[in-house]
């Protein structure tokens, strides 16, 4: 009789990438949809969403570690959602609507703290 199950490798690749996907999520303390809570409409967001994934992208970060895409409920509904890492968060915010005062006020205390001045 043979034993079906048994493997001579195992791919560790599958549990190294399932706990860094774990270990990354941890890091991210933040949801897209709480931006709704700010003022920023759903499609400002993922507008706002997608241009932070192409500058993380195109400035060598490693978007997934920043960026991850889940599903929410809010009220009684089921809405695709986006948790993100602090600086996923900053990025997102950074490119929303620049017609929204938390946008610019946002924009304009990142370069006070990044100039260290004060107006």
């Amino acid at each position: 009789m043979e034993v079906i199950l048994y493997r001579e490798e195992y791919e560790n690749v599958d549990a190294i990438d399932s706990f860094l996907r774990f270990y990354n999520n941890l890091k991210m303390k933040y949801l897209a949809s709480d931006l709704l809570e700010r003022g920023l409409s759903p499609k400002q967001i993922s507008d706002a969403i997608e241009a932070a994934v192409k500058i993380a992208n195109s400035s060598g970060i490693e978007a997934y570690k920043h960026f991850m895409p889940v599903f929410s409920g809010i009220d009684k509904d089921i809405i695709q959602d986006c948790k993100l890492s602090h600086l996923g968060y900053g990025l997102v915010l950074m490119n929303a609507d620049t017609n929204l005062s938390v946008v610019s006020e946002f924009q304009v205390d990142v370069l006070k703290k990044y100039l260290d001045i004060s107006l």
